[in-house]
């Protein structure tokens, strides 16, 4: 049932996925995928308090090019997507802060169209927070907010034509392909013929340029990824020793994704009482915690392609390292 709160006449926040729904969910896949091959801990794990922090400093990195090329592509062309799209609706799907996002709102309310902000974030928090910025900033911009996940929640994204859905950060590059085209199948089926969608991929270049985005110089991408082994400590009360896993960031050149996780030193055996379960690691095992795929043009269009999906325009930063799309239904 949806949960409106009155924290301002013009926000309304729908939550579909509560903290109980959220918890269970996330240590039923936990449970699971710590029996894959490779093994693997949700990225989920990754973002409590203190790893959204790490992470908001990670993005402001000189190594960490994406969220600055990204920015640079909307500076330059929130303009032209806003009188492309004339959207009176913009959803954005894994919102955070909507820091970025501001761009398009400011480009929106400047083409006169913009009447509805619709975020979608698993972060309750989050989301109430950034609403509430979004309504005192944008005065005659209503807010629908909505807790879920955009891989389960997304047909319950407020309706209205035209909208703009838009997906940044290069986020769709954490999906492996088959759930990626579940993805993107399911963007397809939510438009209508009006609607838009842009999305931001991150795309294939040096290994060595990728690579170091990732191995960072002060250690914060490393840290980021030990805090997902703190937070299981604390809520599933294993006790993981950080000295016996190595942070490892590498390019994968067959998928064309990075691999990030950890790698067992040595032979060991972690318990997690409360999935009742103990976990073992052979010397020199990953523990994978995130891929972060990149993307070449023809590729991508032809996976939007597949899914029901047209291009209808492509901006990339100078340097070609980050791309924005924007896509419509096909047919």
């Amino acid at each position: 049932m949806p949960d409106r709160l009155a924290t301002e006449p013009r926000i309304r926040v729908d939550v579909l996925l509560d903290d109980s729904d959220r918890r269970s969910g996330l240590l039923d896949e936990t449970f699971w995928s710590l029996r894959e091959q490779p093994k693997q801990i949700s990225a989920t794990w990754l973002y409590d308090e203190h790893g959204s922090r790490l992470f908001d400093r990670i993005t402001r990195l000189p190594e960490y090019y994406l969220t600055r090329s990204e920015r640079g592509i909307l500076q330059a062309h929130a303009s032209e997507i806003a009188a492309v799209t004339a959207a009176d609706t913009l959803v954005e799907l894994g919102s955070g802060t909507s820091e970025k996002t501001r761009l398009l709102l400011d480009a929106l309310r400047n083409e006169g169209t913009l009447a509805l902000f619709a975020p979608l974030d698993v972060s309750r928090e989050i989301l109430l927070s950034s609403a509430e910025a979004v309504a005192a900033h944008y005065p005659g911009v209503g807010v629908h907010a909505v807790v879920g996940d955009f891989e389960r929640h997304l047909g319950s994204v407020p309706a209205g034509s035209p909208r703009l859905l838009a997906f940044l950060g290069s986020t769709i590059g954490n999906l492996v392909p088959e759930r990626r085209g579940r993805f993107l199948r399911e963007v397809a089926e939510t438009l209508e013929a009006d609607d838009r969608f842009l999305l931001g991929i991150d795309l294939v270049k040096s290994p060595d340029r990728i690579e170091a985005a990732y191995n960072d110089s002060e250690g914060l991408t490393e840290a980021f990824i030990r805090n997902a082994l703190t937070a299981l400590d604390r809520e599933l009360g294993s006790r993981f020793d950080q000295a016996g896993f190595a942070f490892e960031a590498r390019w994968d050149a067959a998928h064309e994704w990075v691999d990030i996780g950890l790698r067992s030193l040595r032979e060991q055996t972690i318990a997690l009482p409360l999935l009742e379960v103990d976990v073992s690691f052979a010397e020199r095992e990953p523990l994978r915690l995130e891929v972060s795929a990149k993307f070449r043009r023809d590729g991508i269009e032809a996976e939007l392609a597949a899914a029901g999906l047209d291009v209808e325009r492509w901006w990339t930063d100078t340097a070609g390292d980050f791309a924005l799309l924007l896509a419509r239904r096909a047919g």
